[in-house]
């Protein structure tokens, strides 16, 4: 019998574990990616670049050396998709035809929705870790910081990896206070556009206190709009109840996250929900899209309304493999994707809280020590031993052994 051609648009975290698991499962399957980017990046490993600890090579692979074997990469992008009759148009000018499609292209950064920003990043103390050009100088203006006001925003929801906004502000914050000179010249503001330090309960309550013993000033509500390099000045809407309001704050140092939004090749398609961004809509426990059925998306692209992580990719991906071959076989689709996720908020040199939750936002630790607390250990997990799971277990097939939810049917446990 012929081998079905499964098509993955993107070969990042989320393309590649998939492809990984898809062969794992089953040997021999047609797999292509199409992905144009050469090199691969570890991206939750950033923070660490802008905060002194990795060098921006270490969180750097070649794609080549990260393709499963016996899968077929096309250096290109997609251009457009035709889901009605199961094409894809490439950059290369080659319509890829496919029997199965995974859509997991990633998120694309809104540098010019803040007016200023694209010509001023990397200058006069502004700077970000969401991009790898700017990583180091995120490094040089902390470390070089001598007082005044030191600015670190986060832009509206969602966003790829939504609690590293206020970790650099944290470890940023540890640096300065080495010096006790710096430090009585120095005040750091975290303005985010959200209305609280984080979304799920159990965990904004532990990070609201880190927030009080730094001195750190929060402002909440406050979306940056522009950024007047030459005078050093950050403008923000101010959100007050029904009325919005305009806030100038000056700055010494501006770190900066940008707006996010799917790629315009996916909001544009007929792939995309009516919901803001420009998502893969998808349903939310099977993966699969609702409109057209042999078509699944995972990572942040997927318009399912978890936190945008590599944790999650760990959590959707044996879900999608097991209902994408499902669906091949003609068997139901009953593996369903809990909404798992990890952020793994760094409150200092040394200091992590390992928030996991799920769609409930409910906490679903995978330590059995209290969740909540900053601890050492999870540090070292942070540092060590999530890198090499990245590289050495995820990318590569291995599963994240997580009992799931059914989706139309028993609980199916998905492991080693």
């Amino acid at each position: 019998m012929t081998q079905p051609r499964i098509l993955i648009v993107g070969g990042g975290a989320a393309g590649l574990t998939v492809a990984s698991q898809l062969l794992q499962a089953r040997p021999g399957l047609v797999i292509t990616i199409l992905e144009p980017a050469a090199d691969h990046y570890y991206q939750p490993g950033w923070t660490l670049v802008g905060a002194g600890v990795f060098s921006l090579e270490e969180t750097h692979r070649s794609e080549r050396q990260l393709i499963p074997e016996g899968v077929e990469w096309l250096q290109a992008e997609a251009v457009s998709f035709d889901p009605e009759h199961n094409q894809v148009s490439a950059s290369n000018g080659e319509t890829i035809s496919y029997d199965f499609l995974v859509v997991a292209t990633g998120m694309k950064l809104c540098w010019e929705a803040i007016k200023g920003l694209p010509e001023a990043l990397g200058t006069n103390g502004i700077c970000s870790n969401y991009s790898k050009d700017t990583l180091n100088y995120t490094w040089e203006t902390i470390k070089n910081f001598k007082g005044g006001l030191a600015v670190f925003t986060c832009p509206p929801m969602p966003i790829k990896c939504p609690g590293a906004p206020q970790k650099i502000a944290y470890l940023a914050d540890d640096v300065f206070k080495r010096s006790p000179e710096v430090a009585a010249r120095s005040k750091v503001i975290y303005a985010t556009a959200t209305p609280g330090i984080f979304g799920v309960p159990t965990y904004a309550a532990p990070l609201r206190k880190v927030v009080a013993r730094r001195g750190i000033d929060a402002r909440y509500n406050h979306t940056l709009t522009e950024v007047r390099a030459d005078k050093k000045e950050a403008v923000f809407s101010v959100k007050e109840g029904d009325s919005v309001r305009e806030e100038v704050i000056s700055f010494e140092l501006l770190h900066v996250t940008p707006p996010m939004a799917a790629p315009d090749v996916v909001a544009k398609s007929p792939l995309a929900g009516s919901a803001p961004g420009g998502f893969v809509e998808v349903d939310k426990f099977s993966l699969q899209h609702l409109r057209f059925p042999n078509v699944f998306s995972l990572g942040d692209v997927s318009g399912m309304p978890n936190s945008k992580t590599a944790a999650a990719i760990r959590g959707q991906a044996p879900v999608l493999v097991h209902n994408l071959l499902a669906l091949v076989d003609g068997k139901p689709l009953n593996a369903a994707y809990d909404g798992y996720s990890c952020c793994p908020l760094i409150t200092g040199y040394g200091k992590t809280i390992m928030a996991e939750f799920n769609y409930e936002q409910q906490p679903v630790p995978s330590f059995p020590l209290d969740p909540t607390v900053e601890r050492w250990s999870m540090w070292i997990v942070k540092v060590k031993i999530l890198p090499w799971l990245y590289w050495n277990r995820m990318l590569k097939g291995g599963l994240h052994e997580r009992r799931f939810i059914p989706g139309a049917g028993q609980v199916v446990t998905l492991s080693d």
